[in-house]
């Protein structure tokens, strides 16, 4: 079923870019040491600009909680509806917290605590989204 497509731009494309990869990469201030997604111009924490770089992480990472969307409003997302959205943290990038879907789990019954990791579903010839799965 459709989602929606990323558009990246300045900023984001290296994170896109490296997805359509099957790699997950986060942004990161060599200045304090931070990850930060999603990426922004300068760094969330110290403000700086010139020393933030994209590091591959492992992608994996432990759901911390979830929601289940059952009225969204972007059309393409609708077909799709009830689904769950769950906040994962990633083990080596401690600063993020990513938002994502969590395919093959039923509405509702997502196992706060558990282990994920990331996959990469192709949304349009050559463009990658990550996703998490739960891993036993």
């Amino acid at each position: 079923m459709a989602k929606p497509i990323p558009v990246p731009d300045e900023v984001t494309k290296p994170f896109w870019d490296a997805c359509d990869q099957d790699k997950l990469v986060m942004q990161q201030c060599t200045n304090c040491n931070r990850f930060q997604f999603p990426p922004e111009k300068t760094c969330s924490q110290c403000g700086s600009e010139a020393n933030l770089q994209f590091k591959q992480v492992s992608g994996k990472g432990t759901i911390y909680s979830y929601i289940v969307m059952h009225d969204v409003r972007i059309r393409v997302l609708q077909p799709l509806q009830p689904f769950n959205i769950v906040s994962v943290k990633l083990d080596d990038a401690p600063d993020v917290v990513m938002l994502t879907q969590l395919p093959g789990t039923d509405v509702d019954k997502v196992p706060v605590g558990a282990k994920v990791e990331v996959e990469f579903e192709e949304v349009a010839p050559g463009r990658k989204i990550p996703q998490f799965h739960v891993v036993s």
